[in-house]
């Protein structure tokens, strides 16, 4: 896997964006991952899985791994932005898209507000309301801090940019975003063009109808509810399971649907 990797850093909107690629193909799968993680964090255990149907382009956003910052708050309008920025530098014409967590609230935002740029979406465990997350969320959020961030993201961001200031202003940065987040308007959703796979854990930290919800209110949804808490489907760091099948079950969901006409 690793010999098939190339790497980069592409000047976007004042950052400067780190991505991999693996494969080759005209039109890539885009990853991008949850709220205060890497490539790896959120992906390493599908990416091989993924990579094996399709191109991958996974990116690093706004103050992530090892993505630089810049002088301004988080927003996934424009994360979404400096996503299509980043395709517009690597000369990408259309793509797929699988953003978790804050990464899929991105993902619909790359799907609304750049359509020319996405064929099909794939959003797991995201949210378009506060109402939409569980009970007890913000006030979860209210009381986070850095001691009690998750280890192994912590770990991982300090392995890949070995920078202390640099993990609590991304921390400082994903908290705020996620406390004073607001609703969107359904019309976030309602506008999005593309073929969407909506996928969700059934012990998620999204209501389970809010994720119903989000697959009726985007015009060409499906939807899938798997067993297990966040990221669980994924192989994402925090919840993976020794000897879980989930990670395969979902790389195969999602090569039927993107094969799919």
């Amino acid at each position: 896997m690793e010999q098939l990797k190339t790497t980069g850093y592409a000047p976007v909107n004042g950052l400067k964006m780190y991505y991999e690629i693996y494969g080759s193909g005209d039109l890539p799968l885009v990853l991008i991952h949850g709220g205060g993680s890497t490539i790896e964090t959120s992906f390493g255990n599908i990416l091989p899985q993924l990579a094996a149907f399709s191109k991958i382009i996974a990116v690093e956003l706004q103050a992530h791994g090892r993505t630089s910052d810049r002088d301004a708050p988080e927003s996934f309008q424009q994360d979404a932005d400096d996503v299509a920025a980043l395709l517009t530098h690597l000369k990408v014409k259309k793509a797929n898209v699988l953003g978790f967590s804050d990464g899929g609230c991105t993902t619909m935002q790359l799907a609304g507000r750049h359509p020319e740029l996405i064929n099909k979406i794939i959003v797991v465990a995201s949210n378009y309301t506060r109402s939409g997350m569980i009970d007890g969320f913000f006030e979860m959020m209210d009381n986070a801090s850095l001691d009690n961030m998750p280890a192994p993201l912590k770990e991982h961001y300090l392995k890949v940019n070995p920078d202390p200031k640099g993990l609590q202003t991304m921390f400082n940065k994903d908290r705020e975003r996620r406390r004073t987040f607001a609703d969107w308007p359904q019309s976030d959703l309602t506008r999005i063009q593309a073929p969407a796979l909506i996928m969700t854990g059934d012990k998620d930290v999204i209501k389970t109808e809010h994720i119903v919800e989000i697959s009726r209110l985007i015009p060409n949804a499906e939807l899938v509810v798997l067993p297990g808490v966040h990221g669980a489907l994924l192989g994402e760091i925090c919840t993976v399971k020794a000897g879980s099948k989930q990670p395969e079950i979902t790389a195969k969901l999602v090569k039927e649907f993107l094969e799919g006409n």
